[in-house]
């Protein structure tokens, strides 16, 4: 049996028929910037969200960058981000000419550690930046908390958290805002790049919106520097027949990551930890092993594909090599970097696949 890490065309093939005719309908409109197609998205996903606004954009790095501009971010500002996350968590700090400013997780939910946060603020901070890691929500009360007793600005990087709630309630306002990514690998992908803001804030809503567009509302009248960032039409009418379906898929993600929790828990392998206040829709299962590397061989040996979320960690990334951050600086970063290990967990694998998976996973264990 070959499994692989991610099937991402299994979705399309699911929903083909209603695809093809979307995007069919959205050529036919004769909108290829703009159009119909995404103001019917926005207005769709800030409905399941819960959120008044959403505001579609270019991808997911462009979300973070435009949201932090709308936020004031500039040179000069600090922004607390988490110290083991996707490199654009960072990017998007460092393209508003900013400082990001790295916290440890937690060591159980992977999310930043809300007891470290309050430590890393300065007088420079601005924007508390928490990441929905792999689909769990991160701890959100008491980082609002902190960030209304220092007068912060708090922005959610949502790129894996499609659908996932806090405390019942479902993410995409908790905070000033969230960035969401819609890369074709993400619980809600389209078929190439695509993003989109959430908020309940008017003026950054407003803000990003003529960012995204030349920073013009009006045609040929350019009130700010802005960028070219949109949401393509054909990617916001694909989006639109996923969305009908998001709910259902996190389900299926939900079944899987049960069995892998199951069958697994008396193994040598750290699981995840669901938190009663979390409701993941598991974009990634990610668990932890100290003999990652040989477990991950095995399992491709076995053709389970499996892939590593993330295994440099952005302090000892290249690009960031000029801050001067030691491998002492982010320990725990640094250990979950050689630990962890993403199996496969879309909504298209079959129960025998995952069946499968376990039975390779106890067999490495035996030996």
């Amino acid at each position: 049996m070959i499994v692989k890490f991610l099937d991402i065309g299994a979705s399309y093939r699911e929903l083909k028929e209603e695809i093809d005719g979307a995007i069919l309908n959205s050529l036919s409109s004769g909108f290829f910037i703009g159009g119909p197609e995404v103001d019917k998205f926005e207005d769709e996903y800030a409905a399941y969200c819960g959120t008044h606004h959403a505001i579609g954009v270019a991808n997911g790095l462009d979300a973070l960058h435009l949201a932090l501009r709308a936020l004031d971010v500039g040179p000069g500002d600090e922004v607390i981000v988490p110290s083991n996350t996707f490199i654009a968590t960072w990017l998007a700090v460092s393209q508003c000419g900013a400082t990001p400013v790295p916290v440890e997780p937690d060591e159980f939910t992977f999310n930043i550690d809300p007891n470290l946060i309050e430590s890393a603020i300065t007088s420079r901070t601005k924007v508390i930046m928490p990441v929905h890691l792999y689909g769990q929500s991160a701890d959100m009360d008491p980082i609002i908390h902190i960030a209304r007793k220092h007068g912060l600005r708090i922005l959610e990087d949502g790129a894996q958290a499609h659908g996932a709630s806090y405390k019942g309630k479902r993410l995409g306002g908790h905070g000033d805002a969230v960035a969401w990514s819609f890369y074709p690998g993400k619980n809600l992908g389209a078929l190439g790049d695509g993003g989109a803001v959430t908020t309940n804030d008017p003026i950054i809503a407003d803000r990003i919106r003529v960012l995204r567009n030349y920073g013009s509302r009006i045609k040929y009248v350019n009130e700010v520097k802005g960028f070219n960032s949109r949401l393509d039409p054909l990617q916001a009418a694909v989006l639109r027949v996923k969305l009908k379906y998001l709910d259902q898929w996190n389900k299926r993600r939900k079944i899987i990551a049960e069995k892998y929790l199951n069958e697994l828990k008396d193994t040598e392998i750290v699981l995840p930890n669901v938190p009663e206040w979390s409701s993941p829709v598991w974009h990634l299962f990610v668990v932890r092993h100290p003999n990652r590397d040989s477990l991950k061989i095995s399992l491709e040996e076995n053709g389970i594909g499996t892939l590593i979320h993330y295994p440099i960690p952005p302090h000892k990334q290249k690009a960031y090599e000029d801050v001067g951050f030691s491998s002492s600086d982010f320990p725990i970063a640094e250990r979950m970097a050689n630990e962890v290990l993403s199996l496969p967990i879309g909504p298209q694998i079959s129960r025998e696949e995952v069946d499968f998976i376990n039975k390779s996973i106890m067999k490495f264990m035996k030996n």
